[in-house]
């Protein structure tokens, strides 16, 4: 994260410091060079599986940041494509990156909480954006989600499976999660980024409640855990119809 391509400390801190929004206009310049950029092997699984699924008419990369997202939507829809992010520095980086083959695509500053879009669109896909809503705000994330696909649209996006209680990721979670929750007590405006706060049991029953059908799909490039689950999963919510 502190190579010369990456952010610095002293910019991750002022970034941290900052509102969400305004903390990613901050980093978006440097945002592909950071862990927090969906990794080229989860995305070329995704698409994988997309494709096998597919092909799609239109689809919407939901909180798309610099567009990696958005390079999946490509190789699976055949008419159109759309970025969205309530980030204008994240967006302004995905213009500049964005490839010149594949179907057209818009970038669209908005708030995935109030989507601006009708119901035109046959996937919605995400990537790593969960943290950034507090439980209590799914529900309403994923009837946005709804109110924006088509009749059978769906909604796919990876769900990685929380690391064992007292492994090193199990602590290195924990730790992130507890410095957020006590930056978020003492200072202002709070910056909300909760990896540990989303959980299949809890976003099953959320989609299910928001009118979707759920199917979980293995990624078997990365592998199971030792009881034998998959380590990544695809949740595939789809619509009636």
């Amino acid at each position: 994260m502190f190579s010369p391509e990456g952010p610095s400390l002293r910019e991750l801190a002022v970034q941290a410091l900052s509102s969400v929004e305004h903390g990613y206009d901050l980093l978006a310049p440097k945002f592909d060079h950071t862990p927090f950029r969906t990794p080229d092997a989860v995305l070329d699984a995704v698409g994988s599986l997309l494709r096998r699924t597919g092909p799609y008419g239109t689809g919407l990369d939901l909180c798309c940041g610099t567009g990696a997202g958005v390079g999946v939507l490509a190789q699976v829809c055949r008419e159109r494509v759309t970025g969205v992010d309530f980030s204008a520095g994240m967006l302004d980086v995905a213009r500049e990156q964005a490839g010149p083959t594949g179907p057209p695509v818009s970038w669209v500053r908005a708030d995935a909480r109030a989507l601006p879009f009708a119901p035109a669109f046959d996937l919605v896909v995400s990537f790593g954006a969960f943290g950034h809503f507090l439980p209590r705000e799914l529900p309403g994330l994923f009837a946005q989600v709804r109110s924006v696909l088509r009749p059978g649209g769906r909604f796919a996006f990876p769900l990685v499976a929380p690391p064992r209680p007292g492994s090193p990721g199990y602590w290195t979670l924990l730790g992130f999660d507890t410095v957020m929750r006590v930056r978020n007590a003492l200072w202002r405006p709070p910056f909300v980024m909760y990896y540990r706060a989303f959980r299949l049991g809890e976003v099953r029953r959320g989609l299910t409640e928001a009118g979707f059908r759920v199917e979980l799909h293995a990624l078997p490039e990365f592998g199971r855990r030792p009881d034998g689950s998959p380590r990544v999963r695809l949740v595939m919510a789809r619509l009636p119809g």
